[in-house]
Parts: C-alpha cells; structure tokens; sequence
C-alpha cells in the first residue's frame, strides 16, 4: 500500500517573520561593544555609523585623527572628515584643544555613547507589591555639566583673537561672523596667540584655498581648520652677526728699556715715550 501525501502547506513557526531580516542571536561574553539603537539606526551617511561603531569599539588612548580612520578605512579625507563633523553636530563626538605643561597644544578627542548635552533616557519604575500604596519615584537624572553650561559671551573673549575673525571678511567677504560664532571661535584663535603665531599666520591658515561655494555656516569651515590644522612653526627673530673682536696688536720689544709691549710695529713704549718727551721739554 502507497503511503499518503498530503497537499497542505507546512506552517510556519508562530514567532518568524514571514518578511524582511531574521536575526540569529548568539550571546557575546568578550569582543563585543554596545551601541544605543540611536546611533546604529541614524538616518543619514552609513560612512558616519561606521566610523562611530569603530571609534566606539576601541580602548581609550587609541589614534582617531583623520589620518588615522583613513588609515583603517577605505574612504577618503573628505568623508571622514564629514563623518566626523556629523557626529560632533549631533553630540557624539567632542574635540577639545589643550594646552600641555610644555606649552604646547594638543586636541583630546571624547565620544559620548549618548550625545553630550542630553540625559539619557529614565529607567522605567518598578512595581511595588500590591501592599506598597506609595509609588515609587524613578531617580533623579543628573544633567551633563555641558547642558548646563551658558554659550559664550562675545565680551568675555579674548579681544585679539575677535580682532582676527573680525578682519576675515575683508579677505573674503563671505566670512561674515555673528557675535556667537565669533565667541565659540575666540578660544581657538587665542591658543594660536599664545603658541607664536601671528595674525598675519592665522589669518592665512584660515582663508587660503576656501571652497567656491560653503554648504553649511563660514563658521563651521572655520573652526574645522582651527582643530584640524597643524599649527604654523612662528618665525624666529633674525639673529644678530656675533660681533668682531678688535684685532690684538702683536708683541714687540720696546728699544729704550727692552720690556714687552704690544703696539703695530717695534718702537718704543708708552713709559718711553712719555720719558723722552719729558728730557725734550727740560733741554
């Protein structure tokens, strides 16, 4: 006798998805980083997640200059440096730049798993047992120290350095600053003060080679170049010729009382002369 086959299709696991992407979780004790859903499923260039997941995965002290990112990934200066930009508009990414105890001044890169400015999410509150009548109050979230903290006052910066941005537009009229803008840019012209470098300099650095058309503020290609650009070797003062010493006269024997004395040719000495002229004068 045959065996019976059935026509009827085979049902599905209840919990699959008949659509789109299944995902098969393996649990990761070691090797693994965490990122906020915010972050992996940002709208926007994949260039920018990726640089974050890979930034977000190294130790503390590692190189993330844009040399470095070029170095691992394949794309180039400009979409890295886009990358980079995104991410510090959007808070994930800060650069700060210092000043060392020998004077000079270094950038310190910090990455932020939620974007700096905004608390992260309170958790939920636990239920209580049915005899508790109180509800539970969730902790209290402590704001950041940068959500805090006013924006610059364009009074408090340091007047030579608004000088110089004030002077750019009149290299190119399209840098145009407004008072906040100039105040957050302030600092960073001010450091390149105090390092040697001259207005003349920083102004160079600024408006050489400036795009034909800016996407975004004057200010934004600004303070990239502020943070990015090595800073200029200052011009040492022109040194002055070691002076000449005056020529010593050589030795010479002096014909009167035969001691030795230094004059340009033989003769007789001072102690001579003076002896000689005195016997003249008496005679």
């Amino acid at each position: 006798m045959a065996d019976s086959q059935s026509n009827a299709r085979l049902r599905a696991d209840a919990g699959a998805p008949t659509t789109g992407v299944i995902h098969v979780r393996t649990r990761l004790t070691a090797d693994f980083t965490v990122l906020s859903n915010a972050l992996a499923q940002r709208r926007g260039s994949a260039v920018t997640i990726g640089v974050a997941a890979y930034i977000a995965s190294l130790p503390d002290g590692s190189p993330v200059s844009i040399a470095a990112l070029c170095a691992h990934f394949s794309e180039g200066e400009i979409l890295i440096s886009r990358a980079l930009r995104e991410l510090e508009a959007a808070g994930y990414l800060e650069r700060r730049r210092e000043r060392t105890s020998t004077g000079q001044v270094r950038t310190r890169t910090f990455f932020y798993d939620v974007p700096a400015g905004r608390a992260p999410e309170a958790p939920r509150p636990r239920r209580r047992p049915a005899r508790d009548t109180a509800p539970e109050q969730p902790d209290a979230v402590p704001q950041p120290a940068s959500a805090q903290a006013p924006a610059p006052a364009l009074a408090d910066a340091d007047p030579k350095a608004v000088a110089v941005l004030s002077s750019l537009r009149r290299i190119d009229p399209r840098l145009i600053l407004s008072a906040s803008e100039a105040a957050r840019l302030a600092p960073a012209v001010a450091a390149w003060l105090a390092a040697g470098v001259g207005p003349r300099e920083i102004t160079e650095v600024l408006t050489a080679r400036l795009p034909e058309r800016f996407r975004a503020r004057p200010a934004g290609v600004l303070a990239f170049r502020l943070r990015e650009t090595p800073l200029p070797v200052p011009a040492l003062p022109p040194q002055r010729p070691p002076s000449e010493r005056p020529a010593v006269p050589p030795l010479q024997t002096c014909d009167g009382c035969e001691r030795a004395f230094r004059a340009p040719g033989p003769g007789r000495c001072r102690d001579c002369r003076g002896h000689g002229a005195i016997v003249s004068a008496a005679a």
